[in-house]
């Protein structure tokens, strides 16, 4: 099975050693979208705005893929603070309206830039 690798100028340039998302087979893995815009500079805000953000890049890293947000079977989202957490949900939930993804969603001791959220992905690509 070969690996692809995905990018886009529509969400923020990876800044360390990962791609923003690679396909396998018939998967596609989204790395940890955090609340920056796609020309690298955070977007302040709480943590509703946060997480908008950190979710247009994931949309824009899949739409480079040819898939959306109903592709996604699974996220992992890492929250600075759980108290975050029914805002962040209330947010996220407005995104996948119906069937949304499984997910793991736990507190995380520090995340990159001092941000309140980080989501990575896994999508299924169509038939």
């Amino acid at each position: 099975m070969r690996k692809v690798v995905i990018s886009t100028d529509q969400a923020p340039a990876a800044v360390g050693a990962y791609s923003q998302a690679l396909a396998a087979g018939p998967y596609v893995f989204v790395s940890g979208q955090i609340p920056l815009d796609p020309a690298g500079n955070l977007v302040a805000g709480d943590i509703v705005v946060q997480t908008v953000q950190a979710l247009a890049n994931l949309k824009a890293v899949l739409a480079a893929a040819g898939l959306d947000l109903k592709d996604v079977v699974k996220t992992t989202v890492f929250l600075a603070d759980l108290a975050d957490f029914k805002e962040f949900n209330r947010t996220y939930a407005e995104f996948f309206p119906q069937h949304p993804p499984a997910r793991t969603t736990i507190q995380a001791a520090g995340l990159p830039r001092g941000v309140s959220v980080e989501i990575d992905a896994i999508a299924l690509k169509r038939g």
